[in-house]
């Protein structure tokens, strides 16, 4: 299984660049977490739009979806032209899926996420945790054949329960979005020291830190994080390629 960044900024792209979005796929099966702000263009440089099986948003937030509508008009192109012929399944998760103002229904099929419930893509498998952040929100588990295991924490602040939702994880995809000196700022997102807490506790094998602010110096988190852990730390990146 990899995973591949498409997008990792929080709240809006820098100069051509995406925020939250990031492919994983094996042999069989290509899915998409999220699909942000520029992430259709960028997705287009690893994978054609036609290859992808499904697409989870964790929530509703634009910075996580802003580009699912723009994915939909290239799924009905794509079917016009005869380069896809089943529509695109869409997890999201959020109160109501009804508000959500999508067009096309025989190209793009949405379903609501349902925590308790577990959705299998092709080979691929995904669960789901609920997150703390300023509307519904879900972490994503994502588990191969062959007991590999990758976490999305998605947006969220310091959560219990995602210490266990990722317990053992070979990778944990987690937002960073605050320096050290600004823990607490807010609930709904994480800072650098608890990002460390939060991995240290559920020992997982490696940290792909992701979602950055627009100011400061990102590289800062990393070595704020690292000084808080022995666990292998990444920053997320366009062109990032990790084998899970």
């Amino acid at each position: 299984m990899k995973l591949h960044t498409i997008g990792y900024w929080g709240a809006y792209p820098n100069v051509n660049e995406a925020t939250s979005c990031y492919l994983v796929e094996d042999n069989q099966t290509k899915i998409l977490l999220d699909c942000g702000s520029g992430a259709l263009s960028k997705l287009q440089n690893v994978i054609k739009l036609e290859e992808l099986d499904a697409v989870f948003i964790s929530h509703t937030h634009t910075d996580h979806m802003a580009d699912i509508y723009s994915l939909e008009y290239a799924m009905l192109i794509l079917h016009q032209l005869g380069k896809r012929k089943e529509p695109l399944d869409v997890y999201v998760y959020t109160d109501n899926v009804s508000d959500l103002l999508f067009e096309f229904p025989h190209v793009m099929r949405v379903h609501p996420i349902h925590l308790t419930e577990s959705v299998k893509i092709g080979s691929l498998s995904v669960t789901f945790a609920e997150t703390i952040h300023e509307i519904p929100c879900c972490a994503m588990k994502i588990s191969d054949p062959h007991g590999n295991v990758l976490v999305y924490s998605a947006d969220t602040g310091y959560s219990k329960r995602l210490i266990d939702f990722a317990d053992k994880a070979d990778t944990l995809l987690i937002e960073c979005s605050f320096y050290a000196e600004q823990q607490g700022l807010t609930k709904g997102h994480l800072a650098s020291y608890e990002v460390a807490d939060i991995a240290s506790k559920a020992a997982v094998k490696n940290i792909i830190l992701t979602h950055f602010p627009h100011y400061g110096n990102i590289n800062q988190l990393k070595e704020e994080v690292k000084s808080k852990t022995d666990q292998s730390v990444y920053l997320a990146k366009e062109g990032l390629t990790i084998t899970i």
